[in-house]
């Protein structure tokens, strides 16, 4: 028997369980906590872990942990992807329980967000207009935010992504993300606990890297580039955002340069935003040691 057959038995094997479908139907649409799954499922927390311990032995769900909690997730990296894609078209979309599971979900996120969210101003609102107008002809791939907060920048550009990957070291701030997420329909978004000095991720893992208002405050700018840069595709593309004031932003104009010179990476001259009275800066940068292929 070829392995792409026996592995097709243990999904659906996996698929033949009303609970392990419904548990499915929700880490399709975000990453869960087995508290949660347990309060939305009304079940014991042993039963449905042992239901998701199977689901993970199958492939279909992965874990990992960010601080006290571990969190359950439809895996979104691109082995198997495709085959994954067409399981998950299996599950029925007028079933009415997944609909109620989810809303019981929404429910206890919202409940659990206790940060305030946010607010955009009219300096923030340009610099998304001006992202998008950046990226609407890029292909952003497989996406990482560095430093994403509350999760922005993730709901602005995740949906046109292979996939995303939000870090940050504010746990607060990475619960209140996911929550915006699912109720935003964003589901290939993952929020991670990490260093921008020191990321958990492969060497050209991603397509896109963004340092999102990170640099201006970092102790060590040079590195935290040098970093985005290893894990930064051939071809692929850095966008750099810092706020500035804008009797500052000159200087930081030339820092960036600097910084990016010494990290290996050529940057694009940045654009200010607004042009008058610039309060961010946005820029692109690419690696100078690679050929840069992208589209």
């Amino acid at each position: 028997m070829q392995n792409s057959t026996a592995r097709l038995i243990t999904h659906l094997k996996a698929f033949a369980d009303p609970i392990r479908l419904r548990l499915l139907a929700l880490c399709v649409r975000g990453e869960c906590t087995v508290s949660e799954l347990t309060e939305v499922m009304a079940q014991s927390q042993p039963r449905i872990s042992q239901h998701l311990k199977q689901l993970c032995e199958a492939g279909l769900l992965e874990r990992f942990r960010d601080g006290q909690f571990v969190y359950y997730r439809v895996p979104l990296g691109s082995e198997q992807a495709a085959h994954r894609r067409r399981l998950f078209a299996l599950l029925p979309s007028d079933e009415p329980s997944y609909e109620r599971d989810f809303e019981k979900l929404c429910g206890l996120r919202a409940q659990q967000g206790r940060a305030i969210p946010e607010k955009a101003d009219d300096a923030d609102r340009s610099l998304y207009r001006a992202l998008i107008e950046l990226t609407v002809a890029m292909r952003l791939g497989d996406l990482i935010d560095i430093g994403s907060g509350q999760g922005r920048i993730l709901k602005l550009l995740g949906s046109r992504a292979q996939r995303a990957v939000g870090v940050d070291i504010d746990a607060d701030a990475r619960q209140l993300a996911r929550a915006e997420l699912l109720l935003a329909g964003i589901d290939n978004c993952s929020l991670r606990n990490g260093d921008m000095y020191e990321l958990a991720f492969a060497d050209g893992e991603f397509d896109t890297v963004i340092l999102d208002d990170v640099l201006s405050g970092a102790k060590r700018p040079v590195a935290a580039l040098s970093e985005a840069n290893r894990i930064l595709k051939p071809g692929g593309r850095l966008l750099c955002l810092a706020r500035a004031d804008a009797d500052r932003v000159d200087g930081l104009e030339k820092q960036l340069a600097a910084w990016c010179a010494s990290a290996g990476m050529r940057l694009a001259p940045p654009r200010r935003i607004p042009v008058r009275n610039p309060r961010w800066l946005l820029a692109v940068a690419s690696p100078a040691n690679r050929e840069n292929v992208a589209a």
